[in-house]
């Protein structure tokens, strides 16, 4: 650890505190990602401070680990180019973006499926909306992960990678381009609860965000 860059590693040490952290409260009862995850904006439980908090929650072990993993994997790497002033606002702006797009979509849902509806059948019983509206709950640093391994696949877009399982290495633009065609498939077809488009609008804050510093530094790659 003593090795990692400075933002790398408060980030890591953050996030894995507020995972034992919800870990300990929810034995006393309370549940901190539904105090500190994002709430749909229309709920009675939301607030503008859940942009902030909910990137450093975690649904469970595997959320956490995987998206730590590619913190430390990538995020050091871009810490070291970028400074960690620069690469703490990236990280920030990535994971505002990606619950702002997760917010839209959650309101598109809504405008089309249930805005006509004062109670909710949700398959296990019915609810009234106001409840239902509170259930809509995002937590994670996905977002600001999937914007890491977008700046990643752009400043080193020939980078090669061993990716299980594929067999053989593949270029970082690739396995960047790839991971954005699955989330979008994905979150046009799927219902599995994750939110992919908020992955997507990780990446959309991304790569606007590099694009704005290179046209205005030359290669994006300048401190603050």
């Amino acid at each position: 650890m003593n090795h990692l860059p400075t933002i790398t590693k408060n980030l890591l040490i953050i996030n894995v505190l507020c995972f034992f952290g919800s870990i300990v409260a929810q034995r006393y009862g309370i549940n901190l990602n539904d105090y500190l995850g994002l709430h749909f904006f229309l709920a009675d439980n939301f607030n503008t401070a859940q942009f902030i908090t909910y990137m450093f929650m975690h649904a469970n072990f595997q959320h956490i680990f995987f998206n730590m993993f590619a913190v430390w994997m990538f995020g050091r790497v871009l810490e070291e180019v970028w400074g960690p002033r620069r690469f703490l606002f990236y990280y920030i702006v990535c994971g505002i973006g990606a619950g702002l797009v997760q917010e839209v979509v959650l309101y598109l849902e809504y405008a089309f499926d249930w805005s006509d509806y004062t109670m909710v059948d949700t398959g296990m019983g019915i609810i009234s909306m106001s409840e239902f509206l509170n259930q809509l709950n995002t937590v994670g640093a996905s977002g600001a992960v999937y914007g890491i391994l977008l700046a990643f696949g752009m400043l080193f877009p020939n980078s090669e990678m061993f990716v299980f399982p594929i067999p053989f290495p593949i270029k970082a633009k690739f396995f960047v381009i790839g991971y954005a065609v699955i989330e979008l498939l994905l979150g046009v077809s799927s219902h599995d609860g994750v939110a992919h488009f908020a992955h997507l609008g990780g990446m959309i804050f991304g790569i606007f965000l590099i694009l704005n510093w290179r046209r205005n530094n030359g290669n994006g790659q300048v401190y603050f």
